[in-house]
């Protein structure tokens, strides 16, 4: 007598569910993206064998050993699938990390992942600011900027303003603020500063020559000498709350923008001033805290020198400190049109600067050694 167990046909779903398993079994895995063929296949291999290890003989039902199988034919199809999503993160999560502007999504207590880019960059250019060795400015001394410059200006006829050539522009400013300084631009006359003030002579000795000095308001952030620069806090959110209270009462236009004026007085205080390193330092980071702040890729300062800028729009202009891409050194700053307008169509350049040389003289219209 025949004493094997006969099996009962399959109905209804669970003939349905073998019959979805055994094409499933048929179908090749998907295809893991970023992998070699090589590495791809070594990978399949390994999933499939973990994936089917043999059971222990009579260990299992033949029901028992059916589910089984379809378990396997599952995992068969998607573990494959499972690698290439890990595959997938991986790739696109490096990717992110490696592409300048963008940044993988931060672990959670990194702080440094969720910076925005313009604050990092200006991080960087903080600390190489402060690296940087400045000779100490004597109260008597002068400190002396040299750069180039072409702005926009409208012509006799009326017509639409013009970017002007490039020229050489010089300014020598007091160090204590004592001593009338100096414009001289090319092509224009020589311009005292502090002739509007009102003029008298001192003495710094007795018997000594009358000198001519000026009667001056206490220097502050929108008129500064190089001491007044020097003594600026070094901490960049007092920095910050300083800039930002002695320009309240300025720009009360409609549409003024008190962040758009905070970095202005910022990049005049960096292209206009031989700040000391630490102080640098401190208006590079106060400016990270601006709202608004981002960063250019590529942008020339007006001697053609290429590099980053980081920049802020309002009212359809915007302003790009420039920087060189391995110092991190200032080089310039940039005004272009974002938004069309009587000045020209947007991309337009309507200021530019390069800032070339930044020394301390002894006195007015003399050029630092090996400049003359």
């Amino acid at each position: 007598m025949n004493t094997t167990p006969r099996r009962r046909p399959l109905h209804g779903a669970e003939s349905e569910e073998a019959e979805r398993l055994g094409l499933a079994a048929l179908l090749p895995p998907p295809p893991v993206p970023g992998l070699s063929p090589g590495r791809e296949l070594l990978l399949k291999e390994a999933l499939l064998h973990k994936a089917d290890l043999p059971e222990p003989p009579g260990s299992l039902t033949p029901r028992a050993s059916r589910l089984h199988a379809s378990r396997r034919l599952v995992l068969r199809v998607m573990a494959p699938a499972a690698a290439c999503a890990l595959a997938v993160c991986g790739i696109v999560a490096a990717n992110l990390a490696d592409t300048p502007g963008h940044q993988a999504p931060a672990a959670p207590g990194d702080d440094a992942a969720r910076t925005p880019e313009a604050a990092r960059l200006l991080g960087r250019i903080a600390l190489a600011a402060a690296a940087q060795k400045q000779p100490a400015v004597r109260a008597e001394q002068f400190v002396y900027v040299e750069s180039k410059v072409a702005y926009a200006a409208q012509s006799a006829a009326g017509s639409s303003p013009a970017l002007a050539p490039v020229h050489t522009r010089q300014v020598w400013l007091s160090a204590d603020g004592s001593r009338p300084g100096l414009l001289r631009e090319e092509g224009r006359q020589d311009t005292p500063l502090g002739a509007d003030d009102t003029p008298v002579y001192a003495l710094d000795g007795p018997g000594a020559t009358p000198r001519p000095t000026t009667l001056r308001k206490s220097p502050s952030i929108s008129d500064p000498t190089h001491q007044y620069v020097a003594s600026l806090p070094t901490d960049p959110v007092a920095l910050l709350k300083l800039i930002r209270g002695e320009t309240s009462g300025q720009g009360r236009s409609p549409g003024s923008d008190p962040d758009q004026r905070a970095f202005a007085v910022i990049g005049d205080l960096l292209a206009e001033t031989w700040a000391p390193p630490q102080v640098s330092a401190a208006l590079y980071k106060a400016a990270a805290k601006i709202p608004g702040v981002t960063v250019v890729p590529s942008a020339a300062d007006a001697t053609g020198r290429e590099g980053i800028a980081v920049a802020r729009t309002t009212h359809g202009r915007q302003t790009q400190w420039v920087f060189d891409r391995s110092t991190y050194a200032f080089l310039g700053e940039r005004t272009v049109l974002t938004e069309a307008g009587e000045a020209g169509p947007a991309g337009t350049v309507v200021g530019t600067s390069a800032v070339l040389t930044k020394a301390a003289v002894d006195r007015a219209g003399e050029a630092p050694a090996g400049h003359g």
